[in-house]
């Protein structure tokens, strides 16, 4: 069923025919009016540090292993656990309270840095990479924990997830550069000091987050055991009640906590059944286009990127080395601005995007073979493109499955659908551990071998 924009409350894109700028302005300043700051505040917070740990483990990836490691260990090491956590906690993780939760991933993530952090240069790399475990545990269940709690309080809520784990990209590379090359921290020390990050999610649950949804949403709200037909059909009776205020990203959504169905809590398996078969009915529209997306941008990020190499006479900069960290910061900085722009820009068709980036991949890949972009600025672009894709298909999959599940399978659905992106990096990973070598031996044999005058930090 199609909605019009002044009946689901979705801002109009600027210059459609039922937009006018005073229209825009108005419906802009009333989704902020209608916010809690706190709960903006609280998830921007819960998608800031949830994520920053992982980019500071990979940040300091080369510090860790060394040169004869392959940095394909450490991304690994940083994706499978919270791939197979998402893969199997959502049939269970919801019989375990929010805030035991919380204090769970804070104590594994700080844990799992202290490991990495006090493990002597001279001890077994396997110490450090079972601490990058413990930190990627926290943040797989930490993902689709907070994908689930935004339920309870409404799409603002996700905008400020989305915006927070953006950020987390830019600040993690930022910290670490901070804190080894400013202040003069040694990579001890500065991971030592990352160990204390969780503490702010401890903060933000517990003293900035308004209780007072969780808790009635809880009370009023129980998984609804799917009959044996499409779940497509299940509880759209039971939706219709708030269509107008879950049909908007940007409504606010004071009923989505309470509509769920109370059922028959007697029979785990009938449950764990039940959810399986929703999470089936979730591959199509949701998890496939976000798989795809990010196979293909960490494909390029990992394997095709570090091979995307000018003379240095053409470029700004003055080492080969120097590459690298750019295209990195460009396609941060993509994504930051896409995650963030959920609350203005709304993305449907979600394969459009991600058909999108496998192009993106396509023709990064035929450069670095054939080498026909004529200068780096037009890969600067493509790849800040690349952020820009990437983090809209992320944010854009969340929003559409909050309007269009059912609010009895929602929190559920929110958690299960996570489990793509680490499945996507998994998969990345392995490509470019491959790719990369195979793209660098052919530019070699061609006359390019800009990849072999790297030198290691």
């Amino acid at each position: 069923m199609s909605r019009s924009p002044s009946s689901s409350g979705l801002l109009p894109m600027p210059g459609s025919p039922s937009s006018s700028w005073a229209l825009y302005r108005a419906r802009l300043a009333s989704v902020f009016r209608n916010t809690d700051t706190s709960v903006l505040v609280a998830f921007w917070l819960f998608g800031l540090i949830n994520n920053v740990l992982y980019v500071i483990i990979l940040s300091a990836a080369q510090d860790l292993v060394g040169s004869d490691v392959p940095k394909g260990l450490v991304l690994l090491a940083d994706v499978l656990p919270s791939f197979l956590t998402k893969l199997v906690a959502p049939y269970f993780i919801h019989r375990i309270p929010y805030w035991l939760r919380i204090i769970v991933f804070v104590v594994a993530s700080s844990l799992g840095m202290f490991m990495i952090a006090l493990t002597p240069p001279d001890r077994s790399v396997g110490v450090k990479m079972a601490g990058v475990v413990f930190a990627s545990l926290s943040s797989g269940a930490g993902e689709l924990s907070f994908l689930g709690l935004t339920h309870y309080y409404g799409h603002m809520s996700l905008a400020a997830w989305g915006s927070g784990t953006g950020a987390a990209g830019l600040v993690g590379a930022g910290l670490y550069v901070m804190f080894t090359d400013w202040i003069g921290f040694s990579v001890k020390n500065s991971l030592l000091a990352s160990a204390f990050l969780p503490v702010i999610m401890l903060a933000s649950f517990f003293l900035i987050l308004p209780m007072g949804p969780l808790r009635q949403g809880k009370k009023a709200k129980e998984y609804q055991v799917v009959p044996d037909r499409d779940v497509e059909q299940d509880g759209i009776e039971d939706d219709l009640s708030v269509a107008n205020a879950t049909s908007s990203l940007l409504a606010p959504v004071p009923g989505s906590a309470s509509t769920g169905v109370a059922t028959d809590e007697t029979d785990p398996m009938a449950k764990f059944r039940a959810n399986v078969r929703r999470a089936k009915f979730l591959f199509f529209p949701y998890m496939l286009p976000l798989l795809l997306v990010y196979v293909a941008e960490y494909t390029i990020n990992q394997g095709v990127s570090p091979t995307l190499l000018f003379p240095l006479e053409s470029t700004p900069f003055k080492e080969y080395r120097d590459f690298y960290p750019m295209y990195g910061f460009l396609y941060q900085l993509g994504v930051f601005i896409s995650r963030s722009s959920i609350a203005f820009v709304r993305i449907r068709h979600l394969y459009l995007p991600s058909f999108l980036q496998v192009g993106n991949l396509v023709l990064l890949t035929l450069h670095a073979l054939l080498a026909f972009i004529p200068n780096v600025h037009i890969v600067f672009i493509v790849i800040f493109w690349e952020g820009l894709l990437g983090g809209a298909v992320y944010v854009n999959t969340f929003a559409e499955i909050m309007e269009d599940v059912p609010a009895a399978e929602r929190e559920f659905s929110l958690g299960a659908t996570s489990v793509s992106d680490s499945a996507g990096i998994c998969i990345a990973g392995f490509i470019s551990m491959a790719l990369e070598g195979r793209l660098c031996n052919w530019q070699v044999r061609h006359g390019r071998d800009w990849c072999k005058k790297i030198e290691v930090g």
